[in-house]
């Protein structure tokens, strides 16, 4: 059995205050993404590098306290990978991939483009260049899954209020049709799909801080694991785990029965 969880910590500093380490432990996960670390690495204590024994990477933004992401392995990877285009999105510390054989797992942090237009943009050029590198990652023949906070949710039950969020980031028609292309067109899996495609309020990885969403459910799911077809096949089950929050995220638990 192959256990791997993603989570976004909006901060890995004040995700570790909230005690996610000892939670991590206790779930026996093989490997582990984070995103949204909004650290650097001197800013990471030793425990942060050892993580209950295992192997960390990060790629870490250079802008100080912003994005950020990182693998927590149980066993060495026999690579690892930082950043995938070379440029404007790997200065923030959005894309990091290990090896183990022949699985490739890849955290993964899409940009937000809520908080301007100007972030809206940054993420459709994203979109165009993530979209290359999609279609790469399926030529290599390998089992891939890529692990993170994709900030679209793509259909019209993975967000509570699907109705009045058409035209805001995370909702709009571009950002869901390029996610189905993803899908349709180059035959990545949504493993948590998969698994329950009917899955609604219970299927949501994230809340806004802004009015109850937490206390009344008014969540997105834009957490995702999207796997090459032979993972997802072997995926058993999937949870989100909720009973307690270390971020504004919740995280994403997959066991693939896959060696």
């Amino acid at each position: 059995m192959l256990r791997i969880i993603s989570l976004n910590l909006n901060g890995i500093r004040s995700a570790w205050s909230k005690n996610v380490l000892p939670w991590a432990a206790a779930q026996q996960a093989d490997i582990i993404c984070l995103q949204e670390l909004k650290a650097q690495m001197p800013d990471l204590s030793p425990e942060m590098h050892a993580p209950d024994g295992m192997q960390a990477f990060y790629h870490c933004a250079e802008k100080k306290g912003y994005s950020g992401v990182g693998i927590w392995s149980r066993r060495p990877p026999d690579r690892v990978i930082e950043g995938f285009d070379g440029g404007e999105f790997d200065s923030e510390g959005r894309y990091i991939r290990a090896d183990f054989g022949n699985l490739s797992v890849i955290s993964l942090y899409l940009p937000s483009g809520s908080s301007s237009p100007e972030r809206q943009e940054a993420k459709f050029r994203f979109l165009d260049a993530f979209f290359p590198q999609m279609l790469a990652l399926r030529a290599e023949g390998r089992e891939i899954v890529l692990c993170g906070d994709w900030n679209i949710a793509h259909q019209e039950i993975d967000l509570k209020n699907w109705k009045s969020n058409q035209k805001n980031s995370g909702f709009l028609p571009e950002e869901r049709a390029w996610l189905s292309k993803v899908f349709d067109e180059l035959g990545w899996v949504d493993v948590y799909r998969r698994l329950y495609p009917d899955a609604t309020g219970e299927a949501y990885t994230w809340w806004s801080n802004r009015g109850q969403a937490w206390a009344k459910n008014v969540g997105w799911r834009i957490d995702y694991q999207i796997a090459t077809p032979g993972l997802a096949a072997t995926a058993q089950r999937a949870e989100i785990y909720k009973a307690e929050r270390f971020s504004d995220h919740a995280p994403l638990i997959i066991d693939y029965d896959f060696a």
